[in-house]
């Protein structure tokens, strides 16, 4: 579909555009509804941060090539407007809310990470082939190892003596946590609370 050179572009440009929409903006957001004292907003944005830890437990799987990292970056990508959109009693609060500039910054931001989640789903759907493949062939095949080369980068910046096994194992630990506080979430909270995100 792509050569390798503007397939490598464009993967860069995705994990660019990721580190905005995905920390930089929301970590803004978060702070801004703590400072005006918008409790909607607050309680969206933690959870928010909680299902986009996936993002961030891919980037450890992905550091240690391992196949799956391709799955989770893709379910992070889906989970993520979920959560944005899920909750009725935070949507309805939030759309009561007086229009003040943090509510439609807020707004725009939702709609722009769900585009943005959708559009980096499908462009990723070549990739998921990646998740079949051994760390081997991972390695081997440039259409998977240009995934891997941003969190080569963050390990160099923030992990440079840190073994990629390690820093792997770590985010397999992570990863068993995570699905074990989905299930919870898919088998018991949600039968108990429904979409009311205060309970």
């Amino acid at each position: 579909m792509f050569n390798d050179s503007t397939l490598q572009s464009l993967v860069w440009l995705d994990y660019r555009l990721a580190v905005v929409f995905t920390v930089i903006l929301p970590l803004i957001l978060l702070i801004w509804a703590f400072v005006q004292k918008f409790e909607a907003i607050q309680r969206l944005l933690t959870i928010y941060w909680r299902v986009a830890s996936l993002l961030a437990i891919t980037v450890y799987l992905a550091i240690a090539s391992l196949p799956i990292s391709f799955l989770t970056g893709g379910l992070a990508r889906i989970l993520i407007p979920i959560a944005l959109w899920f909750w009725a009693d935070l949507n309805d609060e939030i759309d009561d809310a007086p229009r003040k500039p943090l509510k439609w910054v807020l707004t725009s931001w939702r709609w722009a990470m769900t585009v943005y989640c959708l559009i980096g789903v499908l462009f990723q759907l070549p990739a998921f082939s990646c998740a079949t493949l051994s760390r081997e062939e991972v390695l081997s095949t440039m259409s998977c190892r240009v995934w891997l080369e941003a969190p080569w980068g963050y390990q160099a910046m923030f992990h440079a003596n840190a073994s990629p096994d390690i820093l792997g194992f770590l985010g397999i630990v992570g990863l068993v946590a995570y699905v074990l506080c989905l299930l919870y979430f898919a088998f018991v909270r949600l039968g108990k609370q429904g979409r009311s995100a205060m309970g």
